[in-house]
């Protein structure tokens, strides 16, 4: 009975009674009809909530919150899954966040609201553009634990905040073009240009204050108590300086002004400061520092501040105002001081302007000039000093015994022959006899070279091929000599007599058998480069001469070539194959027949240490058969001129 009756009470949803602690739990229904009544109980309880677009998410009232115990501000507690249903939030005006979801512009709280109000976020307050954020969340589409987006812009605001401001600084206020700029003219280009000016003498004051002011304690450079000449310097683009200085000094260092500013033309002044001006200087700053030195005791030791290009600025005003200590103080400096490279020329070209009578300037050109280094002692037999130089030079290399300091030092000549014999070609030196300034080298210098070169190889070659290999060594040291001087004799156009004198070594080719591959390959490396020479225009010699190089070193090449190909670094097979097939291909072409056909016989024999020249092959092969055998009715070609040509011709 007991059990009907509480089933009737549930059913007319009327609270049950109170059970006691003792008794078991009630069923489901009376379990949510007690969940309903705390519901209703803490709803009313407590304080209404309103819903602001400037606000908080859900925020009480201010009384509400005045009047709230400190425990109401705690952690968010967790929400069961059953209450949720009644977490809803309002949000205002709809235009604030263009939300799917169904908003109330009522300024009202709703019931939930307020329930959700009680667990109130830890986060400080937000806008409310983030109700749909919030919406989201509580609507389990976004993780509880996800911090909300940053706000975005609210344009409907009617005063931005500067953070706004400055960061869409370009919406507020928009940067107006920026018109091309257009040459000056008229009254704006004259100033501009008095702009330039007046900044270039603002400079140029700095400039001359900072050349007063590292004087020496002491120094009366420009001193207005004491100083009775007012001397104004004036550049040639028009810029001023005007310094006090003294009579005296001036006319004790310069004789420029001790003929300008005489006793007689100090009476004729009236009035001091006498007034001096000096006018067209090709540097002030350069002008003041000559004065300034005019005041120190020593020069010298007030010149090793300063660079090469300043001495010589220093050097050209000294000059000109005929300030002879300082013009022997620059000369000191430059015989002493070391130049760069670019600074030589304009030493030189200097001293040739001024045409100092001075010692000083020829110890100083003796640094740059092999003539005045030379002009104080005559040459023995009149011979040229510089050819002399370089053929004892070449002398040297050839006879050092350091390899590495051998390839390097070949290097090192080769290029400054180079560099003369290019300079030679632009009609800066003479090749050949006479005087060759610069050290020239004259083709006959070079091949006494060769000579002396090419007989050593002879000599021991002719040991190696009687088995006396004790001095083996040489010929590969002589043939890498002679491959040098090669070298030299091709970039200067002047190899002919070398080839000539080559493919006359008919005793040489026949001992080249009987010496061991290892000792000779070097020889080869000669052959291989003349080959090379010819097939590209180097060389130009008769057709005797290049079809006696081939009979006498071919077959020589032949058997060495895999010695090359394996011993040589830097070897360049296709270059020598293809300088071997058009040495080959300027011959007769009889004579290309019987090179190539025995060529292809050898390449099949020896693969890789022969030198593969098909396409010198090729070329033969079409030469004589395709072209004649393809177009056998072809008649020669009839050369036609045309009556206006000839009319043409015969009137010039």
């Amino acid at each position: 009975m007991a059990a009907s009756s509480h089933r009737l009470k549930t059913h007319t949803q009327q609270p049950p009674p109170p059970q006691p602690q003792t008794q078991p739990q009630p069923q489901q229904p009376n379990r949510r009809s007690n969940t309903n009544a705390k519901r209703r109980k803490r709803r009313e309880t407590l304080p209404p909530h309103v819903v602001s677009s400037d606000g908080p998410w859900c925020c009480a009232t201010s009384s509400s919150v005045a009047a709230s115990p400190p425990h109401a501000r705690r952690a968010p507690a967790v929400i069961p899954q059953d209450q949720a249903e009644a977490v809803l939030i309002t949000e205002v005006p709809p235009s604030a966040s263009p939300s799917p979801l169904p908003m109330d512009a009522s300024p009202a709280a709703s019931p939930a609201a307020s329930a959700a109000a009680a667990f109130s976020s830890p986060y400080p307050p937000y806008p409310s553009s983030y109700s749909k954020f919030n919406s989201a969340l509580n609507a389990g589409l976004l993780n509880p634990m996800s911090p909300p987006p940053p706000p975005p812009l609210d344009k409907t605001r009617s005063s931005p905040t500067l953070f706004d401001m400055m960061a869409n600084e370009q919406d507020y206020h928009p940067r107006p073009a920026v018109p091309p700029q257009l040459p000056l003219s008229g009254r704006a280009g004259a100033a501009l240009a008095a702009a330039s000016a007046q900044d270039r003498q603002l400079l140029l004051q700095e400039r001359v204050a900072e050349i007063i002011g590292s004087c020496s304690p002491g120094n009366q450079l420009n001193d207005a108590e004491s100083g009775d000449v007012r001397l104004t310097l004036t550049s040639k683009d028009g810029l001023t300086v005007s310094l006090n200085v003294h009579r005296n000094i001036l006319v004790a260092h310069s004789r420029f002004f001790a003929a300008k500013l005489s006793d007689r033309w100090s009476k004729q002044q009236r009035s001091l400061p006498h007034i001096v001006e000096i006018s067209d200087c090709d540097d002030v700053e350069v002008y003041v520092e000559t004065l300034r030195l005019m005041y120190c005791k020593d020069l010298r030791r007030r010149l090793m501040r300063e660079d090469v290009s300043r001495v010589l600025g220093i050097l050209k005003v000294s000059a000109s105002i005929a300030f002879d200590a300082g013009v022997l103080s620059c000369l000191e400096y430059l015989e002493a001081a070391p130049w760069a490279e670019d600074e030589e020329e304009k030493v030189a070209s200097l001293l040739s302007q001024l045409h100092l009578d001075i010692s000083g300037a020829e110890e100083v050109l003796k640094r740059v000039s092999l003539e005045m280094a030379t002009c104080d002692a005559e040459e023995p037999n009149g011979g040229n000093g510089g050819e002399e130089i370089l053929v004892r030079l070449i002398q040297v290399v050839l006879e050092g015994k350091d390899e590495k300091a051998r390839r390097e030092m070949k290097g090192l000549v080769s290029k400054m022959l180079r560099e003369n014999n290019t300079a030679s070609q632009c009609g800066g030196m003479v090749s050949g006899g006479g005087s060759n300034r610069g050290g020239d080298l004259s083709k006959e210098s070079l091949y006494s070279a060769c000579d002396g070169c090419l007989g050593s190889l002879r000599h021991h070659f002719a040991l190696a091929a009687a088995s006396d290999l004790t001095e083996a060594a040489q010929i590969a040291r002589q043939a890498d000599n002679l491959y040098w001087i090669l070298d030299i004799l091709i970039d200067r156009q002047i190899a002919d007599d070398f080839l000539r004198t080559w493919a006359c070594q008919a005793e040489l080719s026949e001992m080249h058998p009987r010496v061991p591959a290892i000792h000779r390959y070097e020889v080869s490396r000669v052959t291989a480069r003349l080959f090379v020479a010819v097939g590209k225009g180097q060389i130009l010699v008769s057709k005797e001469a290049r079809c006696l190089l081939l009979r006498t070193w071919l077959e020589p090449f032949y058997e060495d070539f895999g010695w090359m190909r394996r011993a040589c670094k830097g070897l360049d097979r296709h270059v020598i194959e293809d300088g071997l097939a058009n040495t080959i291909l300027t011959l007769p072409l009889a004579t290309q027949q019987e090179i190539l056909l025995a060529w292809f016989d050898r390449f099949l024999n020896a693969g890789d240490d022969c030198p593969n020249i098909q396409r010198g092959f090729e070329v033969w092969w079409r030469r004589a058969f395709w072209r004649r055998n393809g177009e056998p009715d072809q008649q020669p070609p009839v050369l036609r001129i045309t009556a206006a040509a000839a009319a043409c011709e015969n009137s010039c």
